[in-house]
């Protein structure tokens, strides 16, 4: 199981298909406040359809109390030079995602090192990807490293649909 951070989310459908994401990989979903939106947004709930009791969802006041285990911990900014496909993920590692409008600030980026700043790969005059696609990438990844693990004994491992 990975660990998801989302810093300051702006968008509720974004933050609705990162929910559903984290309740069929298994991931946990960290929201750091203040959140642009209310947890019970409809717009929230229709992205996550019913998909809400199955997830693992944390609320945070800052980024310090959400990451889970230092020495892995992954920020994904459009500011990295890292491409994700370097890192070796490991069960249990965090990823940190920005905010839709403006990403993750430079202070945290400068204080995990660039080697923890990844990237995925765009066109060259491309701004961002949107933050669920951005999430889904760097999970399936690290599941395909992981060879689709469960992420506990109590889920099967992931099946392809």
């Amino acid at each position: 199981m990975f660990n998801i951070v989302l810093y300051q989310p702006e968008i509720p459908p974004n933050t609705g298909n990162i929910i559903r994401l984290c309740a069929n990989t298994g991931c946990r979903l960290h929201l750091i406040q203040p959140l642009g939106f209310d947890l019970n947004d409809k717009k929230l709930r229709r992205a996550g359809l019913d998909y809400h009791e199955w997830a693992d969802v944390r609320i945070h006041s800052d980024l310090t109390s959400a990451c889970c285990k230092d020495d892995n911990v992954y920020a994904i900014s459009t500011r990295g030079t890292r491409p994700y496909t370097d890192a070796r993920f490991e069960m249990g590692d965090t990823m940190v995602f920005g905010p839709e409008t403006r990403g993750l600030p430079n202070e945290y980026l400068d204080s995990i090192g660039p080697d923890r700043v990844l990237r995925i790969p765009m066109l060259e005059h491309s701004r961002s990807l949107n933050l669920s696609n951005a999430v889904a990438v760097l999970v399936y990844e690290g599941l395909r490293q992981n060879n689709f693990a469960a992420p506990d004994e109590t889920r099967s491992d992931i099946r392809f649909a």
